[in-house]
């Protein structure tokens, strides 16, 4: 007889199309910021504003969309998520002003994309799985990765041939397609379909409710208040924050328009920047094997650390055409791109327990607002200066401040077990 497989394993392999689903309006901000200014003449530190805001709100919004994930399920959350990215991505071909820019991009996607954030990872994984959790943690995370793998040759290629309105329908196509499944396969708890979450046994305490007569938004308000109040907090934040700053904000955005200022052709340096995306999986998936085995705050200070000595040389990498030493960044900088995110999670979890998954959210909204000032502040420099040099190497020192960061937590001594402290007093007696 053949054994089915665990209902777990099929709802993470609906959220990782889902991420996938959502992650091409991620990569498009690359490959159009030069036809944007082209058409419409709007300076790049404009165009980069209305990254700066969907960033921001791609952040602000996962604790929320956490919270509501506890009130209204996870699949009828995402399959909102992925009709509002649609729509801001569909509706940019009627723009003609920068506002509409900021509302489309900026709002409509990133409130969007902030609902499939990383909380949403943290969610499905906290509920489904004990067993494997760093590791099913990191193929999901990987999904964005896979996405601008999927997306990002694909939009430069209709960009340069189409124009950007046919690269955004796509994205709003394909965002709109991933839908029926979600409403179909997604399911929000084990005991849904009458099981226990992947690896628990009957002996494991079953996954706490949000507090009673709370609504989203005061759940997420009230376990920032909480979480604030406590010091690993501050440091995972503030490294999550520089995370976001040398991932999202300044490579995703700024890569390829600084890549294009050396006279490497966009189609050449969005393949690079896929190829990143292809490493990232790899890197992504490994450091959840590693989150299972390994203290978490010592793979967030070497990855921070790798990731800062990367950066520092890449402005002497840059020329008209791949060398051998940028593939060698490409191979080295994609290993780690989303690497941080499995540690996290898991030290979000260990400090904070049910809460886990909202703080990451809280967490991740900072990683979000360090992205938005790198993605302005780097254009910017662009505008002013007329290269991003400055802008690699404030990033490389910033990302091994984060390494910093990390390995100020301390370890997290768990509370001992009814059982252990009745055999404790017993000893005691």
């Amino acid at each position: 007889m053949t054994r089915r497989p665990h209902p777990a394993w099929t709802v993470a392999a609906v959220a990782f199309v889902a991420l996938v689903g959502a992650a091409g309006f991620r990569a498009t901000p690359g490959v159009m910021l030069h036809p944007l200014h082209a058409e419409f003449g709007w300076p790049l530190g404009v165009i980069s504003a209305a990254v700066s805001v969907n960033l921001i709100l791609y952040g602000l919004t996962a604790p929320f969309a956490a919270a509501l994930m506890e009130r209204l399920g996870i699949r009828y959350v995402v399959a909102g998520a992925l009709l509002l990215v649609a729509a801001g991505s569909g509706l940019t071909v009627f723009m003609r002003s920068s506002i509409e820019l900021v509302l489309l991009w900026g709002v409509l996607v990133g409130l969007g994309t902030g609902s499939m954030a990383l909380g949403f990872v943290a969610t499905v994984t906290g509920r489904w799985f004990v067993h494997r959790r760093g590791l099913v943690t990191g193929v999901l995370t990987a999904g964005g990765a896979a996405g601008q793998l999927v997306f990002l040759p694909l939009l430069a290629y209709l960009v340069q041939g189409r124009g950007w309105r046919a690269a955004a329908l796509v994205v709003a196509a394909v965002a709109v397609s991933v839908v029926p499944l979600v409403l179909w396969r997604l399911r929000d708890h084990p005991s849904d379909l009458g099981v226990r979450a992947y690896g628990a046994t009957a002996d494991d305490p079953p996954l706490a409710g949000p507090p009673a007569g709370r609504g989203a938004v005061r759940r997420a308000l009230g376990v920032l208040g909480s979480a604030a109040r406590t010091r690993p907090f501050w440091l995972l934040a503030g490294g999550f924050a520089i995370c976001g700053m040398t991932t999202n904000g300044l490579v995703g955005t700024h890569f390829i328009p600084a890549a294009h200022d050396h006279g490497m052709p966009e189609t050449a340096a969005a393949s690079l920047l896929a190829l990143i995306g292809i490493f990232d999986v790899a890197g992504t998936v490994a450091s959840g094997w590693l989150t299972d085995r390994v203290d978490s705050r010592v793979l967030l200070g070497a990855y921070y650390g790798l990731r800062g000595a990367s950066l520092l040389v890449l402005p002497s990498l840059f020329g008209p055409s791949a060398r051998p030493s940028m593939l060698v960044f490409v191979l080295f900088y994609g290993l780690d791109w989303v690497a941080t995110v499995p540690p996290t999670v898991t030290l979000c979890r260990e400090y904070f327990g049910d809460a886990g998954p909202v703080v990451f959210g809280w967490v991740f909204a900072s990683h979000q607002i360090g992205a938005a000032l790198a993605a302005t502040a780097a254009g910017v420099v662009r505008d002013r200066l007329g290269d991003y040099a400055l802008a690699w190497y404030v990033a490389g020192a910033l990302a091994i401040a984060a390494a910093g960061l990390s390995l100020l937590l301390r370890r997290r001594r768990p509370a001992p077990s009814p059982a252990a402290e009745h055999a404790a007093a017993a000893a005691a007696g």
